[in-house]
C-alpha cells in the first residue's frame, strides 16, 4: 500500500520548498502517493503560478483559494476548509513546511484529526513573539510527530523547549536544508530577468514583511537607503504588492531605485548569482543569498538564521536609521566570510522521504 502524503503549501518560499520533497517523492524507488493542496495565501502568477511552471512542482490537486483579511479570519478560513479536505482523503501523513497561516492552519487541522504532522523547517526561533512567523513555527512544532530541521542550531531550540518531555515523543533530526538542495539543482539553470537594463553593478533588494512596510518611520528609512546605495550601485527591487501600496501611500519617490515585478525562482537566482550583496527581511532569501556566496544585510531587529550572523554572512540592521543600514551596507561589501556550508549536503529532501517511509 501507497504512502499516502497530503502537503500543504500557500505562500512563494513554501513553494520551492515543496519541489524539492516532491522531487525525491518522484524519484523514490518507494510506493508514495502525494496530494498538495494549496490554500491560495499567495495568488497571483508572480507570486504563485509561475513556481508551479518553473520548479517542476504538479499543479494543486485543491486550490483553496484564501487570501487577504487578518491573520485570524485568514488562518480560521483555511482551518475549516483543509479539515473538510482532510476529512475526504485520510492522508497517512500531512506535510508541512515553514512558519506561514497554512502551515498552522494546516497543523491545526491535522492535529485536531490525530493525522501526523511532518515540519520541514522546524526549530527555528527569532526570539521575537510579535512576529506571526514566530507564534506560528512554535504551535506548528508543537503539535508535529516528525520535525525536521534544517541545523543543529534548530536542534538546540528544540531541546532547550524541552522535546525530551513532549509526549508523544517526536522524532527530531537535522537533515538539512531543502532550499540547498534546490539551490544546487537549479543553480546552472538560472535566467537573466528581461526588461531590466542592468547597466554596471548591482545591489538586490527585497522588502515585505509587515514589521517594515506597515511602520512608516521604518519603510521608509530602508527605502531612503536604498536611495543612497544607489549612488554606488544600480539597486534592484522586485516589489512585493504589500509593499508598492504602502510606499505610495506615503507618496515615496523611488527615484532612481530600478523597480520590478515579483520575479520567479529562476530569476531571482540569477539575480543572486550575480549582485554584489544583498539587503532584505526575507528569511528564505537570507539563506539564498549565502547559498550563492553573497553577503546579506538584515534590515529586522532579529532573525530566526542567526547562523549566518555568526558566521559573518549575514549583517542585523534593525531599520531605525540610515547610518545603521548603510554601515552594515558596508560592512557586507568588504568582510569576504570563510566559505562553509552549514545546511548540509543537498540531500536534506531524500531525508525526509526516507524518514517518512520508515515512520509510517
Amino acid at each position: 500500500m501507497a504512502l499516502n502524503i497530503t502537503t500543504i503549501i500557500g505562500a512563494r518560499p513554501q513553494f520551492i520548498k515543496a519541489s524539492a520533497v516532491s522531487r525525491a517523492i518522484r524519484t523514490s524507488d518507494k510506493a508514495i502517493k502525494e496530494t498538495i493542496l494549496h490554500t491560495g495565501q499567495h495568488f497571483d502568477k508572480n507570486m504563485s503560478a509561475i513556481f508551479f511552471e518553473e520548479l517542476g512542482l504538479d499543479k494543486p490537486d485543491v486550490d483553496l483559494g484564501i487570501n487577504g483579511g487578518s491573520h485570524a479570519v485568514m488562518t480560521s478560513q483555511m482551518l475549516i476548509n483543509i479539515e473538510t479536505v482532510l476529512n475526504r482523503q485520510k492522508p497517512d501523513y500531512v506535510l508541512v513546511y515553514g512558519d506561514t497561516n497554512s502551515t498552522l492552519a494546516g497543523a491545526l487541522a491535522a492535529s485536531k484529526l490525530h493525522i501526523p504532522i511532518a515540519h520541514v523547517e522546524a526549530g527555528l526561533r527569532s526570539g521575537n513573539m510579535k512576529m506571526p512567523e514566530e507564534i506560528n513555527r512554535i504551535l506548528t512544532d508543537r503539535v508535529s510527530q516528525l520535525l525536521f530541521c534544517p541545523t543543529d542550531k534548530g536542534m538546540e531550540n528544540l531541546k532547550q523547549e524541552g522535546i525530551e518531555n513532549w509526549l508523544p515523543r517526536p522524532f527530531a533530526g537535522n537533515v538539512g536544508d531543502v532550499m540547498y538542495d534546490n539551490a544546487l539543482h537549479f543553480g546552472q539553470a538560472s535566467k537573466m530577468p528581461e526588461n531590466v537594463d542592468i547597466s554596471k553593478e548591482f545591489v538586490l533588494a527585497t522588502i515585505h514583511r509587515a514589521e517594515n512596510t506597515d511602520d512608516p518611520h521604518r519603510l521608509l528609512t530602508i527605502l531612503e537607503s536604498l536611495k543612497e546605495i544607489g549612488r554606488t550601485f544600480d539597486v534592484i527591487l522586485p516589489l512585493h504588492p504589500r509593499t508598492r501600496k504602502l510606499a505610495h501611500s506615503y507618496e515615496f519617490d523611488f527615484g532612481d531605485i530600478i523597480i520590478i515585478e515579483p520575479l520567479g525562482y529562476l530569476h531571482m537566482i540569477w539575480l543572486l548569482q550575480n549582485c554584489e550583496y544583498v539587503i532584505t527581511d526575507s528569511g528564505g532569501i537570507q539563506k539564498e543569498a549565502y547559498f550563492f556566496g553573497k553577503s546579506c544585510v538584515t534590515v529586522r531587529d532579529e532573525t530566526e538564521w542567526t547562523e549566518l550572523v555568526d558566521a559573518g554572512w549575514n549583517h542585523l540592521a534593525p531599520p531605525l536609521s540610515q547610518d545603521t543600514i548603510l554601515t552594515a551596507c558596508d560592512k557586507a561589501l568588504k568582510q569576504v566570510p570563510e566559505t562553509k556550508m552549514l545546511y548540509g549536503n543537498g540531500n536534506a529532501s531524500k531525508k525526509i522521504v526516507e524518514q517518512l517511509l520508515s515512520s509510517y
